[in-house]
């Protein structure tokens, strides 16, 4: 889950605009006056750690934040609110922060490689709350109604994540995130008792819920599900599915809790209070769709321009060009210069991911049937075709090393197309069979026919 949640005085969130996530950090360590550092390796042992002696007075809040307009907001945020009303101690715990001090080139490499440390920093209230506002987005906050033992299991679980050994994470977005770690501590408070109510399956897969919080970034959704392998398509438990902050608080807020007053059972979560509103980003536009219209109209519409150009009057062979040669091979130059650009970028990502990173979801991906690293070099002849206005020339050494790349092309597009007619593959793919696959095809045809001038025959004197 792609977001930066960060304590740095006045503001928690720095914005940047790559699709993962930049921004900068400074630790914050403190937080209430009974936390002992410990430099420890052992085991957990929950008695090393001092709690308040009235726990009565010890509150824990659910922080719900709802989704954004950058990359990084789309799923939402979970954060972890403790008052200490004896200690007069308010702190918010963030387990979304990391660090960028070695540049941002350095955080990428070691984000695409899948290396992810996060870590655990604290806030004031005030100071967590205006930059959710500051972004315009939806804060929630619901009271966690717990017994004493349950808050002791969990301020004590809080104290050991503070240590300096302990407050970094292998930051995981489906298992291991900000949501997650709420989650799971909550539950070992309830000795369990949380996640044995949600082992039921959901409808969705961790795909739907990619799709469905990218919708108001139309080109992430569309290259996630292309860079994204068939380990996302199984369906989810609802366990699984509380790594988003929105579901956890749905899930939360259907329990009752332990706690008991005036002889009636209490929900797990009370006294919600809306911090800060604000109308969530949407959009009705189907990127799959987008792709396949601004594929397929400006290739529909070369297919009608072509005419057979003959090269002489003498001579036996004719061409095939086009009847407005400076407006069809520029229009072909722009098509052809985006198609090989994402192409090969995506295969790049894909490819190399599967042997550099350890993002397991980016693996073995049956996109690379289609998606090439090597469409990249398209480009170049993008740009000839735009300047020359004419066919790429060939010769006898160049002509059958295109040729059979292009028949290779359409032959694997071939098979894609009947794996996901027949839906052998694990993978879901159906979108980018429906959608990018026919207008691409026709595409690499178009290419063979007028993209590139056939060689000249050997005995051909004119």
């Amino acid at each position: 889950i792609l977001k930066s949640m960060l304590a740095q005085r006045s503001t928690n969130i720095i914005k940047s605009q790559f699709l993962g996530i930049i921004s900068g950090l400074v630790f914050s360590s403190g937080l209430f006056a009974l936390s002992n550092v410990y430099a420890q390796s052992s085991p957990y042992s929950p008695q090393d750690y001092a709690v308040p002696s009235n726990l009565s007075n010890l509150h824990f809040y659910l922080i719900s934040v709802d989704v954004g307009d950058d990359v990084w907001d789309n799923f939402g945020h979970t954060a972890l609110r403790v008052f200490d009303e004896d200690a007069n101690l308010d702190r918010v715990f963030n387990w979304g922060t990391f660090d960028v001090s070695g540049g941002v080139i350095s955080f990428s490499w070691e984000f695409f490689k899948g290396i992810m440390n996060y870590r655990l920093t604290t806030s004031a209230p005030s100071q967590e709350f205006s930059s959710y506002s500051a972004q315009g987005r939806t804060v929630w906050q619901d009271k966690i109604n717990l017994t004493n033992p349950q808050k002791e299991r969990l301020y004590q679980r809080l104290l050991w994540n503070l240590e300096p050994s302990h407050v970094e994470y292998d930051y995981q977005y489906f298992f291991d995130n900000c949501t997650t770690k709420v989650r799971d501590y909550l539950d070992e408070a309830l000795d369990g008792n949380l996640s044995s109510q949600f082992q039921g399956l959901s409808q969705f897969s961790f795909r739907d819920h990619v799709q469905s919080h990218y919708k108001s970034i139309g080109l992430i959704a569309f290259s996630l599900d292309i860079l994204m392998n068939s380990n996302i398509d199984r369906q989810i438990s609802e366990w699984e599915e509380m790594f988003l902050p929105l579901k956890f608080r749905e899930h939360l807020l259907s329990i009752g809790s332990d706690v008991v007053e005036n002889g009636e059972r209490r929900m797990l979560l009370s006294d919600s209070q809306l911090i800060v509103e604000f109308t969530p980003p949407t959009s009705d536009t189907n990127a799959h769709k987008f792709v396949f219209y601004l594929l397929a109209v400006p290739v529909f519409f070369l297919f009608l321009i072509i005419k057979r150009i003959q090269q002489s009057y003498y001579a036996v062979r004719s061409q095939i060009g086009f009847r407005a040669p400076k407006l069809g091979y520029r229009l072909l130059s722009v098509l052809g210069g985006v198609t090989s650009l994402l192409s090969g970028i995506y295969g790049l990502l894909m490819l190399g991911g599967w042997f550099i990173s350890d993002h397991t979801d980016t693996h073995h991906n049956i996109n690379l049937l289609i998606f090439w690293p090597t469409d990249i070099l398209g480009v170049i002849v993008a740009l000839r075709w735009f300047f020359f206005c004419k066919a790429w020339p060939t010769n006898h050494n160049t002509a059958p090393f295109i040729n059979y790349y292009l028949f290779a092309h359409l032959a694997a597009m071939c098979i894609y197309g009947i794996i996901a007619f027949l839906g052998v593959s694990e993978q879901q793919i159906a979108d980018v069979a429906l959608y990018v696959l026919p207008g691409f095809f026709m595409y690499t045809v178009l290419i063979c026919i007028v993209g590139f001038e056939p060689a000249k025959p050997r005995n051909e004197l004119i």
